[in-house]
């Protein structure tokens, strides 16, 4: 790779990476509604150094007071949240290993336990939606 082309690459698009987990506490997937008043999956930003699978753990543990893993890379895509405003996703099904009670940080309105068949008419993306269809099929639980 000439120099120019490195220098190039640096002017290339860069979004931000938030890493989301699917979790299920007592059969009902774990969601926290954001500020524009969607509903989404625990997770955050990637930090500098940072791998993805620590990245989603540590927001877990910060967001819900939950201790979880990571068993499984379910999806990856890129969300317009608004004009000027891209993210790339990227999901993990997440098995929890502690019996904590959820709570939620001050930093979301509010967290929400639902069952497999209220997600499809929750306000949110849809790729989160794929990614608890998809975790759920691997736990073998009915979709």
């Amino acid at each position: 790779m000439t120099r120019d082309n490195l220098v190039d690459d640096n002017v290339s698009y860069r979004f931000p990476v938030s890493v989301k987990g699917v979790l299920f506490v007592d059969d009902k997937v774990v969601l926290l509604k954001n500020e524009r008043d969607e509903w989404e999956l625990p997770g955050g930003k990637l930090e500098p150094g940072e791998e993805p699978e620590s990245c989603v753990v540590r927001e877990i543990e910060e967001e819900l007071g939950v201790e979880a893993t990571t068993a499984e890379l379910l999806d990856n895509w890129v969300y317009t949240i608004r004009d000027g405003v891209i993210v790339y996703i990227v999901t993990f099904g997440c098995p929890v290993l502690s019996g904590a009670r959820v709570t939620h940080s001050p930093e979301h309105k509010a967290v929400g336990l639902f069952a497999l068949d209220e997600v499809p008419g929750l306000t949110m993306p849809e790729g989160y939606k794929r990614s608890i269809a998809a975790w759920a099929r691997r736990l073998g639980m009915a979709a």
